[in-house]
């Protein structure tokens, strides 16, 4: 029996239009840094467009704005449709809204200034540490209070991993960001020496581990069941890669301190945690990929579904290689290489971004009340064209940081080093124009959704509509078929 229900979908949209609005920002600031790796000249000699400052601009901007902004906007959509209530507060919603974009401001405007903790992914001081924490548990009692006053028994999975970002983001934040304020624009970390590695290191992974995985997975177990119109393949293996997942992420920031002066125990603890985790990130990609059990014929009509299930396979993809290259010896090639950088964009332009990407493209219309975006065909034209970007990207770098790490530890036959670094330097310039090249193409790719965006949304439906709701499914593995 259908009911009514009054959701908050505004809060959903303002998060939502940000995600694009920061994609578009965040990517292109990315583009503008490659392009000075291969003409470093491009910074024009003015500080605050160097590559050492612009370059936390990226990262946060595309970690924390773009993809922030995405884990707002599904998590108060899954959790209010899932729960068949509205959230449990507005007025708190709201705020984390503001917050976070006054976050975001404050990061572009600090970074390029210089002011910075000098802590990957953690770089921002500590004012803006401590407004992050109150909007990050402001975000909390609203997701929780919503799945407290939730009128259905079952707590469907998609929250179980949205849930468990939360909470962890949380604690990592708040440890690793403990420091003593010398000024408003300066610190000093509570830590030292190898223990201020460690704890950076735990919380640098784990920001990987939780934020841009543990949360995405979230939207993976919502959006592609409810796009391919089928349910989760099985229910049970996707509680399983919760609790695989959870526990094991923890436990494998250490391989990011391979070769220091971290112990070598505490090294190898992450290297085994690492290998571990391949299990329950592929039995979760395995799972997606499931889902589409016959269904696959929609993939060729459907470039939103491209999106969501091509995502499950760079996600595969980076699972894999990422405890290979915490190996010790795989780690001894590729430790300070561009290698990485093509592992890391791996996972964030293929599984980050496809999986917002394909999840936004679904959101939009419904909160715009039309029955689809404005146009497929620049769908996708989107997925193509990012697809070929990341493929210039990813390639690239893998050959480039090989490249580089067999030049690094050749010697001639009396010990001596065969290259002097400034010729592996030289050898990866034509890399870095193709690495540029991908960048480029995805980033046009992001404007392309952005001109879809805004034409969808025009005269769209106020974001409060109310519209009809099915009663709780009648069992766990249906549920995500059944909540529309």
């Amino acid at each position: 029996m259908d009911t009514q229900l009054n959701y908050n979908y505004k809060v959903v949209k303002q998060f939502a239009i940000a995600t694009v609005v920061w994609g578009v920002v965040g990517m292109l600031v990315g583009v503008f840094i490659a392009a000075q790796l291969a003409w470093p000249a491009l910074n024009f000699d003015i500080a605050w467009l160097s590559y050492g400052r612009l370059r936390p601009l990226h990262t946060n901007a595309v970690i924390f704005a773009f993809g922030g902004c995405a884990l707002f906007a599904t998590s108060y959509y899954v959790v209010q449709r899932t729960s068949q209530v509205r959230l449990f507060s507005d007025g708190l919603a709201a705020f984390t809204f503001w917050g976070w974009q006054l976050v975001i401001v404050a990061a572009a405007i600090t970074l390029p200034m210089g002011y910075t903790q000098g802590k990957e992914y953690a770089e921002l001081e500590w004012p803006i540490d401590l407004l992050i924490a109150v909007v990050w548990v402001s975000y909390a009692v609203v997701f929780f209070g919503t799945l407290w006053k939730r009128k259905v028994p079952h707590i469907y999975v998609a929250n179980w991993f949205f849930g468990g970002f939360i909470l962890a983001v949380a604690l990592l934040h708040i440890v690793n960001s403990m420091a003593m304020p010398a000024s408003m624009t300066k610190s000093y970390s509570a830590y030292s020496g190898v223990q201020d590695a460690m704890i950076q290191w735990w919380y640098g992974h784990n920001a990987v581990g939780f934020f841009l995985t543990a949360g995405f997975l979230g939207m993976m177990y919502y959006f592609i069941p409810k796009q391919a119109e089928k349910p989760v393949y099985s229910y049970r293996l996707s509680i399983v890669h919760f609790w695989a997942l959870i526990f094991t992420y923890m436990w494998a920031g250490p391989h990011h301190l391979h070769y220091t002066a971290l112990p070598d125990w505490a090294q190898s603890v992450g290297m085994v945690f690492s290998l571990i985790l391949l299990a329950p990130s592929w039995g979760g990609m395995i799972n997606g990929m499931m889902t589409l059990s016959g269904a696959w014929h929609k993939l060729r009509d459907d470039p939103i579904l491209k999106f969501l299930i091509v995502s499950l396979s760079f996600y595969g993809m980076a699972t894999f290689e990422g405890p290979m290259m915490s190996i010790k010896t795989v780690n001894a090639l590729s430790h300070y290489t561009d290698w990485t950088v093509g592992h890391v964009h791996a996972g964030a332009l293929g599984w980050v971004g496809f999986i917002t990407m394909g999840s936004i493209y679904y959101l939009l219309p419904r909160l715009a009340g039309k029955q689809q975006m404005w146009s497929k065909r620049l769908i996708e034209l989107h997925f193509w064209v990012a697809t070929i970007g990341i493929v210039l990207y990813i390639a690239s770098m893998w050959i480039a940081g090989v490249m580089q790490g067999l030049m690094w530890r050749a010697v001639n036959s009396d010990g001596t080093l065969t290259y002097s670094f400034v010729e592996s330097v030289k050898a990866t310039y034509p890399y870095y124009v193709i690495r540029l090249a991908g960048g480029l193409l995805y980033l046009s790719g992001m404007v392309l959704m952005a001109v879809n965006t805004v034409m969808t949304l025009r005269g769209s439906l106020p974001a409060n509509t109310r519209i009809p709701a099915l009663a709780p499914a009648a069992s766990a593995h249906a549920t995500a078929a059944a909540h529309v």
